[in-house]
Order: structure tokens, then C-alpha cells, then sequence
């Protein structure tokens, strides 16, 4: 089972989690500014890349909070949790974050 650290409870058993896609993803300063093709890219088109990824995830079955952890995608480790608002202490390969 893989175990991941909630950074307001602890390590807990991946069942109780649900990721909540890329984290650090800028929201548009004027959303009604954007034609469809770039709203539309802007939900929906995300990076996918092979190593060290930002994402967000919730504690669902615990604590209910929200928080980042940077996961290796190739194997599936979680290399660091971290609270919402705050930014990862490992360089990830994600233009984004």
C-alpha cells in the first residue's frame, strides 16, 4: 500500500486521498478576456510530464484539507507534501510551478 504524508495529520494509507490535478496553475487575471479555444485550454490542457510533478491532492477520508505534494510520475513515489500556499524545497521538472 503506498502511504502518503497529509501535512496537517500525518502518513496515512493512499485510500484515504484524491488528487486534484497540477497544482500552481495561474488562473487568468481576466477570464472573459479569453476567446473558447483559450478557456478551454486553460481547464483542460495540462502538462504530463515523466518525473518530478506538482499536483494537488485532499485528504478526503481525513482531515478534508487540501495541500501539494511534488510525485514522481515513473514511479509513483511521493518525494515531498507540502501546505497550500506554500512552494515545493525540490526543483521539479514542471514549467508551471
Amino acid at each position: 500500500m503506498l502511504l502518503i504524508d497529509c501535512p496537517f495529520c500525518g502518513t496515512r494509507p493512499e485510500t484515504e486521498f484524491r488528487c486534484g490535478g497540477e497544482a500552481h496553475i495561474a488562473r487568468p487575471a481576466d477570464p472573459s478576456a479569453l476567446d473558447d479555444g483559450a478557456w478551454a485550454e486553460h481547464l483542460f490542457v495540462r502538462s504530463n510530464p515523466r518525473g518530478l510533478h506538482a499536483e494537488r491532492w485532499v485528504h478526503a477520508h481525513g482531515c478534508g484539507r487540501w495541500f501539494n505534494a511534488v510525485r514522481d510520475t515513473f514511479t509513483d513515489r511521493f518525494v515531498e507534501t507540502y501546505k497550500a500556499g506554500e512552494q515545493p524545497s525540490h526543483p521539479i521538472d514542471d514549467a508551471r510551478a
